[in-house]
């Protein structure tokens, strides 16, 4: 999605229609569901038939006894959530069209698609329709939320200051009829999988191995292999999905996480656009929220030093999350190392919680 805004005016695009799934295991984490409180988005997202959360375990293999972590209700909520995407990205947009913003769907940014002013300000986007037809935007700031192979981030040239040394790939399906507890994250040597409870009573099962692997575990009889490297991981799970029957698998092979310069004379970037990390650790749409926050706060304040500034909090929020992240992404842990990359997880996501909660 890219927002286009214009004095006042706010437009949105985006090249799918509305409602529209995408790639995602859902898993909202603290801080996420607190704005979504805070945006009185919320009680949407309950009344969407989406399953609360209130514990996470953590099973470090399959013979020690798991770690479970109670969500408390505080900051205003009871438990996480973690909604479809076509719930979650159809709510947002509602909200922002009840406070004034446009959406247009089918369009998507020419592969020429920024205006420039002489001095190389961008002060456009050129967007194309489904029909082919070519519309010219005027704008004093274009922002690129349009993922990881951000087409904005391109056409800017948009400068990779760090990235990650690992990568991890995933697979995962919805079942219905499994009886989970609220999260539940499974950790082996070299795999991972999660049981993510999210709409109408479905679960989002997810397994992950290291990027380096999936070709070879995966490019033959995918299916089969989920299943039995499921087993191998979480062994209870399995058997229970296996009870449920075979579904339909969606996959992510992998990509390096970095940062991008995420702001210049006329552009920002936000969201996997300006900041990725390995979806291992399931923080992706929680930092979407917290930057999409920060980055609005940039925009209304309107100077230079507020886009500095934008970019300085993001980076100093996500650095640790960054790092931690990449060393779970490299499987090269045992299950006490494991444990303690956790608890940094865990430190750090109780900070941000304080910080967007003005603690």
């Amino acid at each position: 999605m890219l927002l286009a805004r214009a004095g006042h005016r706010v437009l949105m695009v985006d090249r799918g229609q509305y409602g529209t799934d995408t790639i995602s295991t859902h898993a909202l984490m603290r801080g996420a569901v607190v704005q979504l409180h805070r945006w009185n988005i919320l009680p949407a997202v309950i009344a969407a038939d989406t399953t609360p959360v209130r514990q996470a375990t953590f099973f470090y293999g399959t013979e020690d006894a798991p770690v479970s972590v109670p969500v408390k209700p505080r900051d205003g909520i009871e438990a996480l959530y973690a909604p479809r995407r076509y719930v979650l990205d159809r709510l947002m947009v509602d909200a922002a069209v009840a406070s004034g913003a446009e959406v247009a769907y089918g369009v998507r940014v020419h592969p020429h698609g920024l205006q420039r002013s002489a001095t190389g300000r961008v002060t456009g986007v050129v967007l194309e329709d489904e029909s082919g037809a070519v519309h010219q935007i005027a704008a004093n700031i274009v922002v690129g939320a349009d993922g990881m192979r951000s087409t904005v981030a391109r056409l800017v040239d948009a400068q990779t200051y760090r990235v990650g040394q690992h990568a991890t790939a995933t697979l995962y399906g919805h079942w219905s009829g499994l009886d989970v507890a609220g999260y539940e994250w499974y950790f082996a040597p070299g795999l991972s999988a999660g049981a993510i409870p999210t709409n109408g009573g479905e679960v989002c099962v997810s397994l992950t191995v290291p990027g380096t692997e999936f070709k070879r575990l995966f490019a033959h009889q995918m299916d089969a292999a989920f299943h039995a490297l499921l087993f191998q991981v979480a062994p209870g799970l399995a058997e229970q999905v296996d009870r449920a029957g075979r579904l339909p698998l969606q996959g992510f092979a992998g990509h390096a996480g970095f940062f991008r310069q995420s702001y210049g004379p006329g552009w920002a970037l936000v969201g996997d656009a300006g900041y990725f990390k390995d979806p291992l650790t399931a923080h992706g749409i929680t930092d979407a929220l917290r930057d999409a926050e920060l980055l609005a706060d940039a925009i209304d304040a309107g100077s230079a030093e507020a886009f500095v500034e934008y970019q300085e909090q993001r980076d100093e929020a996500s650095l640790e999350f960054f790092q931690t992240t990449d060393a779970i992404a490299s499987f090269r842990w045992n299950l006490r190392e494991l444990r303690v990359l956790h608890e940094t997880m865990a430190k750090a996501m109780s900070r941000e919680v304080k910080q967007l909660v003005g603690a």
